[in-house]
């Protein structure tokens, strides 16, 4: 779809949702159309700008929805760089409205804009080693404050994000969908990743729920998330936060770089940023080498969920080395604990 197919969709219930919020809209341009269609907007009255979210249907329940905004004002209280969430008249984080063009009931949010390139951009650009291990070190260590705050507080009730456990990662119906069944595998593929899957899961279920390792976490933290503005880091788009292993959400930032000959230093890199803010035994991120390799199953899963979404040019090379690392798996006899 492109901007003018998105402006005659989207932008009459995104004009509509904003009347309800303490906002004169000026301009309102739309910025993207991934899972939610995003529109940033120019306050007339003072030239402040805000980010316009009209959520997909059927991924998040208004409660849900209420509960991530919950999560990111905690977050901000203790310091960590976020989008700042701005209320409805009445109240509301969030209000619905109806897709004219296609009958859709959707959610609409708003925070306030927040400048900056997306890390991802400006680690392309980046030929300079020790600026790209700089950049992973505060990544380390912006991850290591969001789990220090999501350990030590507590949600207020009624709060409800999902699950990112045994059942929602490896699960028979995990939360981004039946990687295994994923159009591009053999049936022998699938049955190798049914077969790692069954073992991950037994391992996942052996590992502990205690808060200094299990809470609430971004789980989608890699540099296109991040905006970068100068010195500063702000994490965005927690549309898919949830409860988890910490171990999960460092293994999503390493993964963005893995397959880089610097793939070492940049793992060193980012685990001394998060040491320097959160202490943590060597034992704790054993367990990181499998979370890459449930990440990468996972997002084999929500490429099969969204076929309409064009896969990126790296995907066949993640999906080879997930059908290596799970042959290591079958074919030395090892338990996921082992790997």
């Amino acid at each position: 779809m492109d901007r003018e197919e998105i402006d005659r969709v989207f932008t009459p219930a995104a004009r509509a949702a904003l009347e309800f919020f303490p906002i004169d809209t000026g301009d309102l341009t739309p910025v993207s159309l991934s899972e939610n269609v995003t529109f940033k907007v120019t306050d007339r009255r003072d030239g402040g700008a805000y980010v316009l979210r009209l959520h997909r249907p059927g991924y998040h329940t208004l409660a849900e929805l209420d509960s991530e905004h919950a999560w990111i004002r905690a977050l901000d209280e203790a310091g960590v760089e976020v989008p700042k969430p701005v209320a409805a008249r009445d109240g509301r984080n969030y209000v619905p409205v109806t897709i004219a063009a296609t009958g859709e009931q959707r959610f609409a949010g708003v925070v306030r804009w927040t400048e900056g390139r997306l890390l991802s951009g400006v680690l392309a650009e980046r030929g300079d080693q020790r600026a790209v291990e700089n950049y992973f070190t505060q990544l380390g260590a912006l991850t290591a404050a969001m789990h220090n705050q999501s350990s030590a507080w507590q949600p207020p009730p009624h709060f409800t994000r999902h699950h990112l456990d045994a059942d929602g990662l490896m699960g028979d119906a995990p939360h981004w969908g039946p990687f295994w069944e994923h159009h591009l595998l053999s049936a022998a593929e699938r049955g190798l990743l049914l077969d790692s899957r069954k073992r991950m899961h037994a391992w996942l279920s052996r590992l502990g729920k205690e808060a200094s390792g299990y809470s609430l976490i971004h789980s989608d933290m890699h540099p296109g998330n991040i905006l970068v503005d100068g010195e500063r880091l702000t994490v965005i788009d927690f549309d898919d936060a949830g409860f988890g292993w910490h171990q999960y959400d460092s293994a999503v930032v390493l993964t963005y770089w893995q397959s880089k000959p610097d793939a070492a230093a940049i793992d060193r890199a980012f685990l001394d940023g998060y040491r320097v803010v959160r202490p943590v035994p060597d034992a704790a991120l054993a367990g990181i080498q499998m979370f890459r390799l449930i990440r990468w199953m996972a997002s084999i899963g929500w490429f099969h969920q969204r076929p309409e979404v064009k896969r990126p040019a790296v995907f066949e090379e993640r999906k080879a080395w997930v059908l290596e690392q799970c042959a290591t798996l079958q074919r030395t006899r090892l338990s996921a604990g082992d790997f």
